[in-house]
């Protein structure tokens, strides 16, 4: 099992972040560069909850999304073709005094068979730098939508 930690400051507000986290409409991968929307399906959306299929490149995974706290974004991994266990993601939206927001996640990956646990290992060791790009660039865009520009970020990983 593979858990990383990545950290990015926005201009942008808590609830434009949580916006754009659970926008499950057409046109997701512009902000979420690993979720294409070839894969995209909305099984079930309430006010603060959603099942949702996606993923990429042959890798995807069904996640039940629950911001019932709109400070803190839990996706836990409920099917997968390679992830299972304690997979997910969790995002925590800290407003601070400055007007920024502190954007936290936490990636779980846990391989449910062979491939995915080779792929999770190799997320051990280039998780940061596999990850930490598509985060950026998901946290800019959602930035951008809302007219600002996007601070600086910082990754830990940890296995």
């Amino acid at each position: 099992m593979t858990t990383i930690h990545l950290h990015q400051t926005t201009t942008a507000t808590p609830e434009q972040v949580l916006a754009g986290l659970t926008d499950f409409g057409p046109g997701r991968e512009e902000i979420f560069g690993n979720s294409a929307d070839s894969y995209l399906k909305v099984h079930h959306e309430g006010p603060h909850d959603a099942d949702v299929t996606e993923g990429s490149n042959g890798i995807w995974e069904t996640l039940h999304y629950d911001w019932t706290d709109p400070h803190r974004v839990v996706m836990r991994t409920t099917d997968s073709n390679l992830w299972g266990g304690a997979s997910g993601h969790t995002y925590t939206l800290t407003q601070q005094p400055t007007g920024e927001t502190e954007v936290d996640v936490v990636i779980v990956r846990d391989g449910k068979n062979l491939r995915g646990r080779l792929l999770a290992g190799v997320l051990g060791v280039f998780g940061t730098r596999v990850l930490g790009k598509p985060f950026r660039k998901s946290v800019e865009a959602i930035e951008a939508h809302n007219g600002g520009a996007s601070g600086k970020q910082t990754q830990t990983p940890e296995q």
